[in-house]
């Protein structure tokens, strides 16, 4: 595909991509190279890129600083995974519906669907504390599974949705001509061969709720032994001082998760994205 570019045309594209991954890059590698300088090191003027006093002592002392660190990191692991298994439970139905059946108010009900994630959960805060508090269900996991699956079921629905609209139709009408069911056939017959979009769709709902808990937390539950990571990292933050390092330490080992999800990945998420970006 490169053979229809110049070698102009090649270098530019390599340059963009280059100051793209620049751009996506450097925050990482400035908390990385932060996490490794002395707290003496950080603020000082003019700014030095290189320190002569790296250390990994930052990775050690965070567990120190922040006894839970290790039960907050867990904590998010679950509560992302559990939002993103719910989610599918309702998403995978539903996007089959909108992709392969004609009903009422089917376009509108799309619509208010990608009008909800217009709004962002601080907007209907209020309104969903006192949803949470009359079900009793603060201070407890499901104060921020309960609101992750709400807000991330219409995105979901929309990306598997049209995924789903680019398996051949003629498949499924094979199957109802030899008698199968269209539950039967969802299984049989459309779930294998959705499995690359399901694993995109899955992955940008752990990611999302993964990265949505500390509004909901600090908003929803007070119990530190529920408490995800996002909100964990404020301990770093003291009344007179805050270990700059060791919060950046704790940071890059909490994304640590959704590296090695995309590494295990990789494969499906590449086939999932490109599907049906070439038509025969």
């Amino acid at each position: 595909m490169m053979d229809r570019y110049s070698p102009l045309q090649k270098a530019g594209l390599y340059v963009a991509i280059a100051v793209f991954l620049i751009f996506m890059l450097l925050p990482f590698f400035e908390m990385f190279m932060t996490s490794l300088r002395p707290m003496d090191h950080l603020f000082r003027s003019p700014y030095q890129f290189w320190s002569d006093s790296f250390s990994f002592e930052a990775y050690s002392k965070m567990w120190v600083t922040v006894p839970l660190l290790g039960r907050y990191i867990v904590n998010s692991i679950f509560i992302a995974g559990s939002v993103t298994a719910l989610t599918m439970i309702f998403v995978v139905p539903a996007a089959y519906a909108y992709a392969r059946l004609d009903f009422p108010f089917k376009s509108a009900s799309l619509g208010i669907f990608l009008a909800v994630n217009m709004f962002t959960g601080a907007v209907l805060l209020i309104p969903l504390y006192r949803v949470l508090n009359t079900l009793g269900l603060l201070n407890t996991y499901w104060a921020m599974i309960v609101p992750g699956v709400a807000f991330l079921i219409p995105t979901g629905i929309w990306l598997l949705r049209s995924y789903l609209e680019k398996i051949p139709r003629e498949l499924e009408e094979a199957a109802f001509v030899d008698g199968a069911s269209r539950l039967y056939t969802l299984r049989r017959v459309v779930l294998p061969l959705a499995v690359p979009g399901m694993i995109v769709v899955g992955v940008s709902v752990f990611i999302a709720a993964y990265a949505q808990q500390f509004l909901f937390a600090i908003t929803f539950n007070q119990e530190r032994s529920y408490q995800p990571l996002p909100a964990g990292l404020f301990e770093f933050i003291g009344y007179q001082t805050t270990t700059w390092n060791e919060m950046m330490a704790a940071a890059l080992v909490g994304v640590l998760p959704v590296m090695v999800i995309f590494l295990f990945l990789q494969k499906y998420l590449v086939a999932g994205l490109t599907a049906g970006a070439v038509k025969e």
